[in-house]
């Protein structure tokens, strides 16, 4: 599930990288395509795009949309943002079913789309006619790719994984804090990072926690992944999943041990637990920066590093797509603003702005991406690190209900942290609700 990166939406703080300056002309004229005629303007000539996206999906705050409507002045692109992705999907599905309502341009979160592939593709235009979909780490492709063979959505970003953690209070607790030293300490997977939270916990500065939540520690465990939810056949398999069951093992484990704070992420008490400084890491996509960025603030710029995923298996969490219906009356227009969106160079802007990872190997080579540093971060090497992750992530299988099945199990983790519900039982309960939900 693609959560929401900053809460609110837009205009949130995001997390300010330093790299290369990208030069203007690069901005505007790499995958720019023309004008060309359209069928479909106004009286005067003009049009407008509307892109309805959830979250924080960064154009704005990138400037590209400003840049898009230079580069094309017939054009005017109006971004309708939708806080919570959880809200934003129900609608989509609804304008789909009646027909009506869509915008020109529509993000779709990775945990739908293996739904909207199998079951609306034929409402949505086949973007690799007029985008190299093989730009794109391949299996972002085939995640958006239908059984006829169309490519409905354009690859945005995706959310290689990493560990953030304050050195601050890793010092104060006689853990290592330098990020390859921590790197080594996990370097034998979440159980080592498990251990280390023992350690943690022995000298925990008063008031301070090891981890966030045991639920987002599921998601990084079960992301690493190839076999997740379901298998090749479309068949829910999460009873049988290796990756669920070690996941969920951990996750017990970290609850009963109390080496969490049990606070569900995104939700206001993690929020103020951030701004408080008592959470000490926490599984980390790229995108999560941003999120620790604006709720730790200016108090702990600096005391935040960032070291490689526990582990020697990638993992992805999260990405975004971006769809063009057909029954839009600028469907050539709204292509081109999507190849334009989701080229190298504007996707290299995005991760400058807020730091979300580009889903286009081509940006892995610009400087603005590869010399990348977080300041806030201690200037840790996100560019380097996420780069490195996203080449070896595995080619996961998706299904249609990923991203409910995956709720599902995070609430019931969250019930073993703050009620103290016994494993079999908070596993009981998950798989009742999810039955009931799949079919």
């Amino acid at each position: 599930m693609r959560i929401t990166r900053t809460g609110g939406g837009r205009g949130r703080r995001a997390a300010a990288l330093t790299t290369t300056v990208l030069t203007a002309s690069a901005l505007l004229l790499t995958g720019c395509s023309s004008d060309g005629d359209s069928d479909s303007s106004d009286a005067n000539g003009k049009i407008t795009l509307k892109v309805a996206d959830y979250g924080q999906f960064g154009y704005k705050e990138a400037g590209l949309f400003a840049q898009y409507e230079k580069l094309h002045p017939n054009i005017t692109v109006k971004e309708e943002t939708t806080a919570n992705e959880a809200d934003y999907y129900p609608k989509l599905l609804q304008q789909l079913n009646a027909g009506n309502g869509l915008a020109d341009v529509t993000g779709i979160e990775v945990g739908r789309i293996k739904e909207v592939v199998d079951t609306q593709a034929g409402k949505f235009t086949d973007l690799s006619k007029s985008i190299n979909v093989a730009d794109w780490v391949s299996w972002k492709e085939k995640q958006a790719t239908a059984k006829d063979g169309s490519v409905i959505g354009a690859g945005t970003d995706i959310g290689p994984m990493s560990l953030c953690y304050r050195r601050d209070l890793f010092q104060q607790a006689g853990l290592p804090s330098d990020r390859e030293a921590v790197a080594k300490a996990v370097a034998g997977g979440w159980e080592d990072y498990l251990k280390l939270g023992e350690q943690y916990k022995k000298k925990a500065p008063s008031g301070t926690y090891f981890m966030d939540s045991a639920s987002a520690m599921y998601n990084a465990v079960v992301s690493s992944s190839s076999k997740q939810y379901y298998d090749a056949d479309g068949k829910a398999v999460y009873k049988d999943s290796e990756s669920v069951k070690q996941g969920w093992n951990l996750a017990a484990e970290a609850a009963a041990k109390k080496l969490s704070q049990g606070v569900p992420q995104f939700q206001d008490p993690w929020q103020a637990a951030l701004r408080k400084g008592t959470i000490a890491s926490m599984a980390c996509p790229a995108w999560m920066a941003a999120q620790i960025t604006t709720y730790s603030g200016d108090n702990f710029k600096g005391k935040w590093d960032i070291a490689r995923a526990p582990g020697s298996a990638a993992a992805n969490w999260g990405g975004s797509f971006l769809a063009v219906p057909k029954s839009g009356k600028h469907v050539k227009e709204a292509t081109d603003l999507v190849k334009w969106l989701t080229a190298p160079e504007q996707q290299a802007a995005v991760f400058k702005a807020v730091g979300v990872f580009p889903s286009n190997k081509g940006a892995y080579e610009l400087a603005s991406v590869k010399n990348a540093t977080l300041p806030y971060f201690n200037n840790a090497p996100v560019g380097q690190i996420y780069a490195e992750e996203a080449k070896s992530i595995p080619e996961a299988v998706l299904g249609p209900k990923d991203a409910a099945i995956k709720d599902t199990i995070s609430t019931q983790i969250n019930n073993m942290e703050q009620r103290g519900t016994s494993p079999e039982k908070a596993w009981g309960a998950a798989t009742e609700s999810i039955d009931k939900a799949i079919g």
